[in-house]
């Protein structure tokens, strides 16, 4: 490890895994409260680059007090040994980058990046540092989404030949997701959620993608459609911030099929259901809160060392979702209708 790099046994001398967060909107508010719930960690510092002209920033310190704010990087990386990065989407990099560099494990939230090249590099780093990177898709952490992608694979509803996600939302127009033309819209803040039960089912090698996308005048994608095939399997996934569709997962398979009600990214209920339409073996699983403790306890059991979760949300997995997104923004204009 290179000088300054938080060692897993000095961590655990530490009464609590101290992480700063990048970032001050709603993302960042949801972890603070999140982490709260989880023993063992302490949210210490919050890093805004233009400070004196945040609102948010000002309303964040008065919420969550006594964390500080932090004017500079260099304050960041010595208040803490994990980062939780919250900032807008492109600049998620660029931090991520310069903390792997600094020595400190990284929470990301999604989407990480928006290239294959850069996932890979930013995980080379990490690996080279021995150092934890995660990208934060909170269902891919959840108890019932881990039992639902366990009970599929096992064969219970045969061969996986369709999945169909959804996820939408009425999003208020203002807000970043309406705003910023460049990385704004319905796939960049939602694509990651649809994507995940597919390359979950159908792995990460040999994929096929295609997109339709409803702009609006200014460009901004508020519904997409993406159909993701491989082999004699296909997939589909819609997601939507101007258009309201219903939030179920169905996982289609030779012996059956799987429904996962809405919210399904929240997986508390699914069933297993076949021909027979009686035929119905309902599950329920626990979703505590707003989903983020799941994730924050996996960064801080892999902080200290400890293997064995690292399934949940591959590198191999996120470094395929960040192509996806590189293949949506290249061609979001070509594709709309």
């Amino acid at each position: 490890m290179k000088t300054g790099t938080v060692k897993s046994e000095e961590i655990n001398r530490h009464t609590h895994l101290r992480i700063g967060v990048i970032g001050s909107g709603r993302g960042a508010g949801r972890f603070v409260r999140e982490a709260g719930q989880v023993e063992g960690i302490q949210v210490t510092c919050v890093y805004h680059p233009h400070p004196d002209d945040s609102n948010s920033l000002r309303g964040f310190l008065e919420d969550y007090a006594p964390i500080v704010g932090v004017g500079t990087m260099e304050d960041l990386f010595r208040l803490t040994d994990a980062v939780y990065i919250a900032s807008p989407h492109e600049t998620h990099y660029e931090y991520a980058k310069a903390a792997l560099k600094a020595g400190k494990h990284v929470l990301c939230e999604k989407p990480m990046v928006f290239s294959g090249e850069q996932a890979e590099e930013l995980f080379a780093i990490a690996e080279s540092e021995e150092l934890v990177l995660m990208e934060g898709i909170k269902t891919a952490f959840c108890p019932g989404f881990i039992q639902l992608i366990s009970l599929v694979k096992s064969g219970v509803i045969g061969e996986v030949k369709n999945i169909e996600s959804c996820f939408t939302r009425l999003t208020p127009q203002g807000l970043r997701e309406w705003t910023d033309l460049a990385y704004g819209g319905s796939f960049t803040e939602l694509g990651s959620y649809i994507i995940l039960p597919i390359i979950k089912l159908l792995g990460t090698e040999d994929l096929e993608w295609d997109f339709r996308s409803v702009l609006n005048e200014d460009g901004v994608d508020i519904f997409t459609r993406v159909e993701v095939n491989r082999g004699n399997t296909i997939a589909a996934g819609r997601c939507g911030i101007g258009v309201k569709s219903e939030g179920q997962l169905i996982i289609s398979g030779t012996k059956g099929y799987v429904l996962v009600e809405a919210p399904w990214w929240k997986t508390t209920v699914f069933e297993i259901r076949g021909e027979d339409p009686n035929y119905r073996k309902r599950y329920t699983a626990d979703f505590e809160g707003e989903g983020l403790r799941y994730e924050i306890a996996d960064l801080q059991y892999r902080v200290q060392g400890y293997k064995g979760r690292e399934y949940k949300l591959t590198k191999e997995e996120s470094i395929c979702m960040a192509e996806i997104f590189s293949a949506f923004l290249k061609g979001r204009s070509e594709n709309a209708l």
